[in-house]
């Protein structure tokens, strides 16, 4: 009997069109969906859209709509993405703006309050309105957000409600001394040396008048939430909480794995306020968040002023949606920063996928088909122990190094035994070394399945039939 396996990815803000540093979340997210349901898991995977705040308020002010319809269609253009980069079938969906998550999100605030860790005050200070946060002027970078240095950050005095984060420290301390808790370790460091450093209370609310774009505050029509206290109330409004209904938050959240996917930039809210969140509301805190780095192009981090931003949705239009998720999971590492070109992806394309799984794929089989006169018998495979090893560190390119191990063997086969020229001398050695390729095949997509599935769907197929596969990977010049 397998586990209840919850994972979850950020939600992207609806005011652009999905870029490729979201691809990579889902991607990895994907791999590990697919992964952890091979080995028998009953996995729920959610992701989804942020769709409220003075950002996206003042994006469908700029192009003129409404602001429902203005997210309407950029939630539209990231729901297709469970498509065009063939996500596990059972993937969830949440909008920020569906009726059940704004009943949750009033109900955590509620739970929060009765706790007494919500209070009103005045307030004067500095937001930006990129990162939707309010930020020190210690922070501040030539007078801007680090995160966002062409935008100008807004003075901001109003009345609003403050979350009181500050008696969550010992806490907080106490749940991230607990290894495992945020991967990679150096990231829980930084987290435990944020919280030791002394914590402030947030705002969590905005002026209705200023910022009409958002959920109602209970019991005050004056104010509507902050978008970071509703946004966050996603991973479990997603699973039907508070009502739970269908028992989904009591399998996944309470008595399951339940792991998140974010950005190295989100360890303040992530692992910091959303678990003190929980805390306060009396639910279980995440048992493990997972941070990837930044993907950079040309060595900056990208701009469409600059010019080097880079489209999934063209990569996978020309190329193939497996040889995106190869890229990702294969040359792009899961904790740091990566640099992305389309020169370095073309030059992977070629060398790993065509000349590589491709070019193995068409030569034992092209070989099976022309000397077998049957299909391969193979037995249910299972996966090798480096492989789970890895998969379970989050290390999905060493995994997938391991798995190109299988094409670098299958390549030696028929290069030292040369089935090709033995057919001729000895037919039955020829047809035991090209059956002896063909299992090696399907061990290489037994494990190959996870990561590029379509792929892995055409070579079981052309295992199953006897024949030469179609060419996966054509050669890009």
């Amino acid at each position: 009997m397998g586990k209840s396996f919850y994972l979850t990815t950020t939600l992207p803000y609806v005011n652009a069109d999905p870029h490729i540093g979201f691809a990579l979340e889902l991607v990895h997210a994907d791999i590990l969906a697919r992964y952890r349901h091979s080995l028998g898991d009953d996995v729920f995977f959610n992701t989804g859209t942020d769709e409220h705040g003075l950002k996206i308020y003042r994006k469908a002010q700029e192009e003129g709509k409404k602001p429902q319809a203005y997210t309407d269609e950029y939630a539209a253009k990231f729901k297709d993405l469970k498509g065009k980069l063939d996500l596990f079938p059972g993937i969830h969906f949440i909008r920020t703006t569906d009726a059940n998550h704004k009943k949750a999100a009033q109900e955590l605030w509620r739970r929060c309050l009765a706790k007494g860790d919500i209070y009103k005050k005045k307030y004067k200070g500095l937001y930006c309105v990129g990162d939707e946060a309010f930020i020190k002027e210690s922070e501040l970078v030539n007078g801007r957000c680090s995160n966002h240095p062409t935008m100008e950050v807004i003075e901001i005095e109003e009345e609003n409600y403050f979350f009181r984060l500050s008696a969550y420290q010992e806490k907080l301390l106490v749940y991230l001394n607990q290894e495992g808790v945020i991967v990679p370790e150096w990231r829980r460091k930084e987290a435990i040396q944020f919280v030791e450093r002394g914590l402030e209370d947030f705002s969590i609310s905005r002026v209705k008048e200023k910022m009409p774009w958002g959920v109602a505050v209970p019991d005050d029509e004056n104010q509507v939430m902050y978008v970071w206290f509703d946004a966050l109330t996603n991973y479990i409004s997603t699973l039907g909480w508070p009502e739970d209904r269908e028992g989904l938050y009591k399998k996944f959240w309470e008595g399951g794995e339940t792991v998140q996917l974010a950005g190295k930039d989100q360890v303040r809210f992530q692992s910091i306020m959303w678990q003190a969140m929980l805390m306060s509301g009396g639910l279980a805190t995440t048992k493990k968040i997972v941070y990837h780095g930044f993907i950079t192009s040309g060595g900056q981090k990208m701009s469409k002023s600059v010019g080097n931003v880079i489209d999934p949705l063209a990569i996978v239009d020309e190329y193939g949606v497996d040889a995106l998720r190869y890229f990702l999971a294969r040359h792009v590492h899961p904790f740091e920063d990566s640099d992305f070109t389309m020169e370095r992806f073309k030059e992977a394309y070629n060398a790993d996928l065509a000349n590589g799984i491709g070019n193995a794929a068409a030569r034992i089989m092209t070989l099976a088909e022309k000397h077998l006169d049957k299909p391969v018998e193979v037995s249910p495979a299972e996966f090798a122990d480096y492989f789970i090893e890895s998969m379970n560190k989050y290390e999905f390119n060493e995994t997938v190094a391991h798995v190109t191990a299988f094409v670098v063997a299958l390549d030696e086969l028929i290069t030292s035994k040369e089935p090709f020229k033995l057919v001729k001398s000895d037919p039955e050695s020829a047809k035991t070394v090209i059956t002896d390729g063909v299992r090696m095949l399907w061990s290489l997509n037994y494990h190959l399945q996870i990561f590029m599935p379509d792929t892995a769907q055409k070579i079981q197929q052309a295992i199953k039939e006897n024949k030469k596969p179609e060419n996966l990977f054509p050669r890009k010049e």
